[in-house]
């Protein structure tokens, strides 16, 4: 298991867990991230990811990616 921001481009991974507090969580599965859900990365620079989930394109901040387990 290993975060988000470690993850190459062009891989598609599966979410193992979501940290953070309630409101991180809240607002990560919001977006799409949810246990169990596959994730690509699209891009990354300096930390900042891009990524594929469920369908659509979405810009996650270092600080965020560091709390999804893949």
């Amino acid at each position: 298991m290993m975060p988000l921001t470690l993850a190459n481009a062009g891989d598609e991974l599966m979410i193992r867990k979501i940290g953070g507090n309630s409101d991180t969580r809240r607002f990560l599965e919001s977006l799409g991230f949810v246990v169990g859900g596959a994730v690509t990365i699209v891009s990354e620079l300096s930390g900042n990811v891009i990524v594929n989930v469920k369908g659509s394109r979405v810009a996650v901040s270092k600080d965020m990616a560091k709390r999804v387990m893949v």
